[in-house]
């Protein structure tokens, strides 16, 4: 039971796939470098929610 000849049109099509695949890998990894960095950065981790909150007054030396 053997297959016949790959037409053409669908080698053209797996080489698309194949590099649209890539790129959204590639797109996949740059997003997940880029959120492991902001989260790892040590900075707190809060969100701007419109409430004046201590921490985000300048410190006043007395």
């Amino acid at each position: 039971m053997s297959f016949g000849k790959q037409h053409d049109l669908h080698q053209r099509r797996f080489g698309r796939n194949l590099g649209l695949g890539l790129v959204l890998l590639g797109f996949v990894a740059v997003m997940f470098g880029l959120t492991v960095a902001k989260v790892g950065g040590g900075a707190p981790t809060q969100g701007f929610d419109h409430v004046l909150r201590p921490e985000m007054l300048p410190e006043t030396s007395q």
